[in-house]
């Protein structure tokens, strides 16, 4: 079993790699990258002129990793090492100066110039596997204590140690590391958190510009949420995540950061507690509900279905299920949204909000909708291929009756199978809510790819695509192994076997 899982394990990784390659590849290289600036706030504020324009474009590709890009006092610093006379000013001296040093760089490197100052810079296109590359290589983060090398703060102390902090209690506190606190307890869940180990899955553009994507989608939403808080210099009423420390030089403290932290912390820049739910436990909470909501209805009927079978019971089921099968998603949304708000539902989210829980039962009710008819389906015909097994002959030749023998044996191996797909069914309900969350103007995942698609958010489409790709590969791994904790007989094999 070993030998599977490790298998199992690195065929997942491969896959994943795969995914996110071939997604990374088409977004970066097919969709035109102009159309990031048709939902940017700032642009038409700053490129007020064709010169800022240039400017703004080029530094937002740099930054989204299309192209290296040195503005006119980037080259005429590098330039000057060549030849220290450049100055950048538009004359032909100057960019005979230039245009050696570009031909020194080579690479695919180009001089151009601004349209309406004359002015020189240069850019170089950077190929979509170099680009590729880079995220895989910058993917994982590792803390340590010289992560940070801060020239304005030549002294940083340099440890990981455990402190009872005056603010979050026990925990292993690091200096000279991004985060302060490396591992610490709360009453959150999971209870215990750890910063060593982190993912970096780029930043978002232009929604949530240059916000970290995964700090979008485990952030909360909404408005900030002040409570009483222990800072260093006491206790204050903030919404300041306390927990959430990183390092930022000294010197670039305002008042706020002196008065909360004191002065010269070097670990003063924060994110703040909101009062709703991050993206990722929204679409949780839904997914959960609308699992457990499709079993309780799968489970009962497809029994009885197989217990009944031929009878006009199952003949009626089985014509229900087909139509719920058949029927579209999108009216099935739209037929449970009416009905519900005939109940004094609410039909959008934004309606209650997060703190009312009528808000959830709408769209937990279509996913569970959704799924239940195939469970059940699945389950009826997986028992009725037990009724001819020779364990079932041989508990009618007992004389047990046909419900003894459906609940106490029939039933019980056919959940081996059915316990082995829920992890898969919760994740392909988290992340395949799209459709109902964009409806509803839920902000879960499956919302903020649909957004994230139609905003050319690069990123975060990337990133929520490996999100969920590493969660369905990995729920499949999880399945097996729950089906063998039920069935001890059942032994998983490297050859992929039972």
């Amino acid at each position: 079993m070993k030998k599977y899982i490790f298998m199992r394990i690195l065929r997942s990784i491969v896959s994943i790699f795969l995914v996110t390659t071939l997604t990374y590849a088409i977004i970066y290289t097919m969709v035109p990258r102009r159309l990031i600036f048709k939902q940017d706030p700032n642009y038409n504020k700053i490129a007020t002129n064709k010169d800022k324009k240039a400017n703004y474009e080029n530094t937002i590709f740099e930054r989204m990793g299309y192209i290296d890009y040195y503005d006119t006092k980037e080259l005429q610093e590098k330039a000057s090492k060549e030849d220290s006379s450049v100055t950048t000013e538009a004359t032909e001296a100057n960019k005979e100066i230039y245009q050696k040093y570009i031909d020194k760089l080579g690479n695919g490197w180009k001089l151009q110039e601004f349209p309406l100052s004359g002015e020189f810079y240069a850019v170089r296109e950077v190929p979509v596997y170099e680009r590729v590359f880079e995220f895989y290589a910058n993917l994982i983060q590792i803390d340590h204590p010289n992560v940070i090398q801060d020239e304005e703060n030549p002294n940083l102390e340099r440890y990981i140690r455990f402190e009872n902090d005056p603010s979050v209690g026990w925990s292993l506190v690091g200096s000279g590391t991004k985060h302060k606190y490396l591992l610490y307890f709360n009453g959150q869940f999971p209870f215990v958190h750890q910063n060593f180990i982190t993912f970096n899955l780029g930043n978002s553009y232009p929604t949530y510009a240059n916000i970290p994507v995964l700090q979008v989608i485990t952030q909360g939403q909404g408005q900030t949420k002040s409570s009483e808080v222990q800072f260093p210099t006491g206790k204050k009423t903030s919404s300041v995540n306390i927990y959430s420390r990183t390092y930022k030089t000294p010197s670039k403290a305002d008042s706020q950061d002196i008065a909360k932290f004191g002065k010269g912390d070097a670990y003063t820049a924060t994110q703040s507690n909101y009062q709703n739910p991050s993206m990722i436990t929204s679409s949780a909470i839904i997914g959960l509900i609308g699992v457990a909501l499709s079993y309780l209805i799968a489970i009962p009927l497809g029994s009885y279905m197989a217990r009944l079978k031929n009878t006009w019971f199952d003949s009626i089921s089985t014509a229900g299920l087909t139509f719920m099968m058949s029927l579209p998603t999108i009216a099935l949304v739209y037929i449970v949204r009416l009905a519900g708000s005939a109940v004094g539902l609410p039909d959008s989210f934004p309606i209650l909000g997060a703190g009312d829980w009528r808000s959830y039962v709408l769209p937990a009710v279509i996913l569970g909708l959704l799924s239940a008819p195939w469970t059940a389906v699945w389950i009826r015909r997986y028992m009725i291929d037990l009724q001819s097994q020779d364990f079932v002959r041989f508990a009618r030749a007992k004389g047990l009756s046909e419900k003894e023998i459906s609940n106490k044996h029939i039933f019980k191996n056919a959940m081996v199978p059915l316990v082995s797909s829920i992890p898969a069914s919760i994740v392909g309900v988290i992340a395949g809510a799209t459709l109902t969350e964009t409806v509803f103007a839920f902000p879960g995942m499956g919302k903020m790819l649909i957004d994230s698609v139609k905003a050319s958010n690069n990123s975060m489409v990337v990133g929520l695509v490996f999100i969920f790709t590493c969660l369905s590969i990995f729920a499949l791994l999880l399945g097996d192994i729950l089906m063998t904790v039920l069935d001890p007989r059942i032994k998983l094999t490297s050859k992929g076997g039972k």
